[in-house]
């Protein structure tokens, strides 16, 4: 059987991936920077910069549960929502923003690489 392209849809929604996945690695990086200091001012400073985080995020989100509503009831949609939130929360407080950027970077890290079984593993039946 031949190998047939993918419907434009699908296309379409996998470049919007690839696209908002780079915006949200700037702005990770952008971001991160800014909590150790880094003069970025120029771009909002740190707070709006955990907004371009939560912003890119949640699109990201949004997208992977368009293509695949019962991602929500996974580990890795639970996941995403506690980053998203703990993400959310160092726009209004920045005491532990730091704190919470490393653990939201190695969680990133944990889940991104752990096996499918328990990335997508349903958290309720």
């Amino acid at each position: 059987m031949p190998n047939l392209p993918a419907p434009r849809t699908d296309l379409l929604r996998r470049w919007l991936s690839v696209l908002l996945r780079g915006l949200h690695l700037v702005a990770v990086i952008a971001f991160g920077a800014a909590l150790f200091g880094a003069p970025l001012d120029h771009l909002g400073g740190v707070g709006r910069l955990a907004a371009a985080v939560t912003a890119t995020g949640v699109a990201m989100f949004a997208l992977d549960i368009w293509q695949k509503p019962s991602h929500l009831l996974e580990v890795a949609g639970a996941g995403v929502l506690a980053k998203l939130l703990l993400v959310g929360a160092m726009m209004f407080d920045g005491a532990p923003r730091l704190t919470l950027f490393w653990i939201i970077i190695v969680w990133s890290a944990l889940f991104s690489h752990a096996p499918a079984t328990f990335r997508h593993a349903r958290l309720f039946r």
